[in-house]
């Protein structure tokens, strides 16, 4: 045990030796986190709207002053022709063109209906789905309006046209706040990242500077070596976690209904299963450019197969069938379900067991695949 201790104290150390290395470590990644969570947004704003006013009507004009009035379009010209609309959108300045045929106030009052017709800039075929659902949105709540306005005759007298109204309640996240889903999201893409690069290229930096064979041929025995390796890097993910729900809860407001201290015990045995990868990789790397390519290679398929950002049901079943072997995945999911949902452990033991059968597994791999001469 006292072996474990100096090996630790040595690697604590030499991290904080490293004046080049300390912002990256404690700086950066709060400074993502700041950024990331109020860059990546899955709304769509600023819209550029225009329009083709064909009618020249008081239903024409009040549905245009719908779109004026949505913080999500932004009104930028209103065109005499199609054509004109055609060459904007083709330069890249108008996104999304609406056009009113003529009549479409008469045909609304006589026949109860009436078309439009809606031009989306769909290269982003994402944003232009978003876009759709937005006007979509815009254009219901104009029809229901003009619904109320509308009279019929039965039996002699004016009955009001009635409607359905819909109530929605969102749970977990009231506000629709985009934050509340991504920030957990973006800790948890910090701490993998940090915690993973870190600890595939230490190792592979004894190698570099000729340290390793100096220690492999004293009595240090392999698993203490490795425990006093990895230990300093298991605290500083525990570390950035505590600072980063920090962040999260006093710069975004961002709930914890459940116990933090779930979070704490998934953390503690998901950090030895990405320490165990990052050992698996700095064994069969001799440089630390081959160790943080590879990292690199593994976080960005972990990341994009994570839920993260593309939901796990949307995806092929091939690939949510492979999703199953990402830690990341589980990682995502229990953050989100213990702060947001107030999850407990029966909820989330299933992820756990999986993750500690990980950490079984990678790190028996890691511990196996440490060649050490004595």
């Amino acid at each position: 045990m006292k072996t474990i201790l100096f090996i630790i104290q040595k690697e604590f150390r030499q991290i904080f030796r490293n004046k080049g290395m300390l912002p990256i470590i404690f700086v950066l990644p709060m400074l993502q986190l700041l950024i990331l969570s109020n860059a990546a947004s899955f709304e769509v704003k600023n819209i550029a709207f225009s329009y083709i006013d064909h009618d020249h009507s008081q239903a024409s004009r009040e549905l245009i002053s719908k779109f004026a009035a949505s913080e999500y379009f932004q009104i930028k010209n209103e065109f005499e022709s199609k054509e004109l609309a055609n060459e904007e959108m083709q330069k890249g300045k108008v996104d999304v063109i609406l056009e009113i045929p003529n009549h479409f106030e008469r045909n609304i009052l006589k026949d109860k209906k009436s078309n439009l017709a809606v031009s989306i800039n769909a290269i982003d075929g994402a944003s232009a789905g978003i876009e759709n659902v937005y006007i979509t949105q815009v254009i219901g709540n104009f029809n229901q309006n003009l619904q109320t306005q509308l009279v019929s005759y039965k039996e002699g007298n004016l009955i009001p046209a009635q409607n359905i109204v819909t109530i929605p309640s969102f749970w977990y996240n009231n506000t629709l706040n985009y934050k509340t889903f991504m920030v957990p999201g973006i800790l948890v893409l910090l701490v993998t990242m940090l915690t993973l690069f870190l600890s595939s290229m230490n190792i592979v930096r004894e190698k570099e500077i000729g340290t390793l064979e100096q220690i492999n041929v004293t009595p240090i025995k392999k698993h203490q070596f490795i425990i006093g390796k990895l230990f300093p890097f298991w605290v500083l993910g525990l570390f950035i976690l505590s600072i980063g729900l920090t962040i999260a809860k006093l710069v975004f407001n961002i709930p914890i209904l459940g116990n933090i201290s779930l979070i704490y015990l998934f953390t503690s045995v998901y950090l030895l299963v990405i320490l165990g990868i990052g050992l698996i990789i700095s064994n069969f790397t001799e440089t630390q450019q081959q160790s943080m390519f590879i990292a690199w290679f593994f976080t960005v398929i972990f990341i994009l197969m994570s839920g993260l950002f593309t939901p796990i049901d949307s995806m092929p079943q091939w690939a949510q069938n492979i999703t199953l072997f990402n830690p990341i995945r589980y990682f995502v999911e229990i953050v989100r379900m213990v702060m947001l949902k107030g999850a407990t452990f029966s909820d989330i033991s299933f992820q756990f067991f999986i993750i500690v059968s990980y950490a079984i597994v990678l790190n028996s791999i890691a511990v196996w695949s440490y060649k050490k001469i004595s």
